[in-house]
């Protein structure tokens, strides 16, 4: 798997659930510059539990050399780097659970592309209730003030947050609604194979042929839309 293809699995991997194995992210980025320290998560997500902001960094190791030298990086030192929470990310059996610094999780993904957690509170935990407690010895000291000024660069990207949500919201009502046109379609392409049958059938019957059905299905055009 390339590195691009596991940023891609580790962002899923962090919205997804504690109940299906995942940290519950409401937000998750790949490769986005900190702003100093040359620190770039491969994966970064935030989720807002009760009155504190959680942050999970998954790194993303293809090589046992890249996984060796990330121990050298600066922002590695304790309360200098980001995430409440670390991973590191590798096709299965790169890196073996024993090789994973202190606090620091382990997450392996299979050639299907499935995520095993081999350690950190996910390998621990499965349910909501419980899991705070067992994650409370897997949190670092982390740089919060980097963490908000890497959220605030990313929402500088957007021209007017509203604005595009308005836009997503009004994409999924006009996909939703030619979902609709297409299944009513379908529904009268059925009625009227079926309707085709029968008249077949009772023309044959009587030494005759069946009539042709004069009705045709609308397809909408793309001015449609």
């Amino acid at each position: 798997m390339t590195h691009s293809e596991l940023c891609e699995i580790s962002k899923k991997w962090l919205l997804r659930p504690n109940s299906q194995g995942g940290h519950g992210c409401h937000v998750a980025l790949s490769e986005c510059r900190s702003g100093w320290g040359g620190e770039i998560p491969d994966s970064i997500g935030f989720r807002a539990a009760t009155r504190e902001t959680e942050t999970v960094v998954v790194e993303i190791k293809v090589s046992r050399s890249d996984f060796l030298a990330d121990a050298k990086k600066p922002h590695r030192a304790d309360g200098e780097g980001m995430g409440l929470y670390r991973y590191f990310m590798c096709p299965e059996g790169l890196i073996q659970p024993d090789e994973v610094p202190e606090r620091w999780g382990l997450l392996w993904v299979t050639a299907s592309g499935r995520v095993i957690a081999k350690r950190g509170p996910v390998a621990l935990s499965r349910n909501c209730g419980t899991f705070k407690a067992v994650a409370a010895a897997w949190q670092h000291s982390r740089d919060a003030d980097r963490e908000t000024w890497l959220l605030v660069r990313v929402m500088a990207r957007i021209d007017d947050p509203d604005k595009v949500k308005n836009s997503i919201n009004a994409a999924q009502r006009e996909q939703a609604r030619l979902a609709n046109i297409c299944n009513q379609q379908a529904e009268e392409i059925r009625s009227l194979r079926m309707a085709r049958s029968q008249t077949g059938a009772g023309a044959s019957a009587a030494g005759e042929l069946p009539k042709a059905i004069p009705r045709k299905v609308r397809v909408p055009t793309v001015e449609n839309l």
